[in-house]
């Protein structure tokens, strides 16, 4: 069983840049696609990013394209969420998690995904 924490949530203004970093305990991180979710208060959990279990491939929300950046480190087992040009609606609850099956080229769907961590808060005021 994967363990995964997430860390670098905070407030911050709108036009700034934030990192948020996943780490995973546990077996078969580095064969695992990963991904980065979202939820606002009163909001459905909305896919933000993805990366392959290679780390070849990223997806991309259309509402963070150009703005964020995923990336992996399978030396560290870790993840990262590069955040640019902040805005108010970026506020939610920031959620990293490994994909279900191993081998995976990075889904949308979070039913896809079977480890999540506990999240992290990213607030962007105006």
């Amino acid at each position: 069983q994967v363990q995964l924490v997430e860390s670098g949530g905070g407030l911050v203004q709108a036009g700034d840049s934030l990192t948020l970093a996943c780490a995973a305990s546990g077996n078969a991180f580095s064969i695992r696609a990963a991904g980065w979710f979202r939820q606002a208060p009163g909001k459905d959990r909305l896919f933000v990013a993805a990366v392959s279990w290679r780390g070849d491939r990223t997806s991309y929300a259309d509402a963070v394209k150009g703005r964020f950046t995923i990336s992996r480190d399978d030396d560290k087992n870790m993840v990262f969420l590069q955040m640019h040009s902040l805005k108010p609606e970026d506020t939610a609850v920031y959620y990293c998690a490994l994909e279900k099956l191993p081998y995976g080229l990075g889904s949308e769907r979070n039913t896809d995904f079977g480890s999540w961590g506990q999240g992290t808060q990213v607030t962007v005021s105006s």
